[in-house]
């Protein structure tokens, strides 16, 4: 459990900086380069298109490769990237060609971080303990939107948006640090005879493992889904916030905050909640109870309307979080060590594929409807993210399935 507590604190760390980044560079366009919403949009779409550039491919290669080796270099880049910026911005040379290279080379880092830490975490704890440690790997990440996101906000408006990247540059140098002290990490699983080694039949191979099976698709669909109606809302909120209500950039924060307090609440509770109901029947009542509540969202205005749709917001989110622990707990039950990298990258692909579309659609129907007409796409995507796992066998699972055989023991490798 060494490792784990490393691979813990090093992703907090990391989660940190993300968050700050998170709010930093979306105001840096508004307010620094007077970004238009449809460039925002842009922006928003280019951080995320790495995984549908490299998304697929990147899951057979993190298969080959040793995990610290991969998670270290992801971070030491990010680091790198996000630094230019103050820097450049210091000799008044910063453009949004600049911060658009900048978002898509550390969405490329962030792919390979991504897969690499959802696929070595498997094998630093036993399967039985998955839901315990996707539980606190989620709290964390739910930890980090709240002071991540809300430090955000506070440190755009004390010390400027571009000065508030070297904090994220920051923690991302830290993270990498922290993640030297791995000890040995495990060896990429050999494949078994037969097994596919060409590139191509790799990626097909993940590909036919998720969508070939009910649960697995299901999953995938209804996350792609959630992530799609979130990033059309999240994309249009700077430009909803500092320029059409007038509001700081702390108040911004603090509502991405609330979000991350809805995912730390849904985290804690799954597991509790799993046990008594079930682990389907957990996601498919909390979708159906709670998905409708994202409708509540584009009612924001700077009365009344602000905290009702926090509410939605934090409810909203409160089923996704349950959805993270819940979700990937059972995909990573369902998938041999052999094919850990190539599933994760699958749904990576799909659910951060959706959030590159999601900013897309923002930016478009922002520039040619308007930023409330957005939000109420995206409202309605998110409300009704849930179907497909409710329409699916999920539904009925009580307990997490067996591991395949080649998993039912953690691989130490040392």
């Amino acid at each position: 459990m060494a490792d784990f507590r490393i691979l813990f604190t090093a992703t907090a760390l990391s989660q940190l900086g993300t968050n700050i980044g998170y709010v930093a560079v979306p105001l840096i366009a508004v307010t620094t380069l007077d970004a238009t919403p449809g460039q925002v949009g842009a922006l928003a779409t280019l951080s995320t298109v790495a995984f549908l550039l490299i998304g697929l491919p990147a899951g057979a290669w993190v298969d080959r490769m040793r995990h610290r080796r991969v998670l270290i270099t992801a971070d030491l880049a990010r680091a790198a990237l996000l630094a230019s910026v103050p820097v450049v911005w210091w000799f008044d040379a910063l453009t949004l060609t600049h911060l658009y290279v900048v978002v898509v080379l550390t969405g490329c880092a962030t792919v390979f971080f991504d897969i690499g830490s959802q696929s070595t975490l498997p094998r630093l704890v036993d399967r039985d303990g998955l839901v315990r440690a996707n539980a606190a790997v989620m709290t964390l990440i739910a930890v980090g939107n709240v002071s991540g996101r809300g430090a955000g906000g506070g440190l755009v408006q004390l010390l400027t948006a571009p000065v508030a990247l070297v904090c994220t540059a920051g923690a991302h140098l830290a993270s990498a640090l922290r993640l030297t002290a791995l000890r040995r990490a495990p060896a990429p699983p050999r494949p078994p005879a037969g097994h596919p080694v060409r590139l191509s039949a790799q990626i097909a191979e993940g590909l036919r493992h998720v969508f070939g099976n009910k649960e697995l698709r299901a999953l995938a669909l209804t996350a792609a889904l959630a992530n799609l109606g979130s990033q059309i809302i999240n994309t249009m909120l700077p430009v909803l916030f500092i320029r059409e209500l007038g509001l700081p950039a702390s108040a911004l924060g603090l509502f991405w905050a609330v979000g991350g307090a809805g995912l730390l609440l849904g985290a804690r509770c799954a597991r509790p909640v799993a046990d008594r109901l079930g682990h389907g029947r957990t996601l498919a009542v909390a979708g159906l109870c709670l998905a409708p509540a994202g409708l509540l969202v584009p009612l924001i205005d700077r009365g009344p309307g602000l905290w009702l749709a926090g509410t939605g917001y934090l409810l909203a989110m409160f089923k996704t979080g349950m959805d993270n622990v819940l979700g990937v707990s059972l995909r990573q039950r369902m998938t041999s060590d052999s094919l850990l990298g190539r599933m994760n990258a699958t749904f990576r692909f799909l659910l951060t594929g959706a959030l590159a579309v999601g900013s897309a659609l923002a930016g478009l129907f922002g520039e040619l409807v308007s930023v409330q007409s957005t939000l109420w796409t995206g409202a309605a995507v998110l409300a009704g993210a849930f179907l497909p796992t409710f329409l699916s066998p999920v539904r009925t699972r009580r307990q997490l399935p067996r591991p395949p055989a080649e998993s039912r023991h953690p691989v130490s490798g040392r």
